[in-house]
């Protein structure tokens, strides 16, 4: 491998700003913005969501059929390609 052409792979904290959820993990992004976590001070990324907040990892998730369009479509549809 080359020297000198790889970015900096260090710890960085990523932050949701919609749970206040915070994740430490190594990346490669950089940021100006400092967080302490621990007694160590290390680069925080703000993210709008993450697993801590996105509707299907929470089980916050909701299935809509509406006007059983589903249904309609597999109506239309359930005789094609048969002959």
């Amino acid at each position: 491998m080359k020297t000198d052409i790889h970015p900096e792979y260090k710890a960085v904290v990523f932050r949701d700003l919609g749970s206040g959820e915070t994740f430490l993990t190594r990346s490669t992004v950089t940021s100006d913005k400092t967080i302490e976590l621990d007694g160590v001070e290390y680069p925080v990324i703000d993210v709008e969501i993450s697993s801590a907040s996105h509707p299907f990892y929470t089980g916050k998730q909701r299935i809509m059929d509406s006007a059983g369009r589903v249904e309609k479509f597999n109506q239309r549809f359930k005789n094609f390609g048969s002959k």
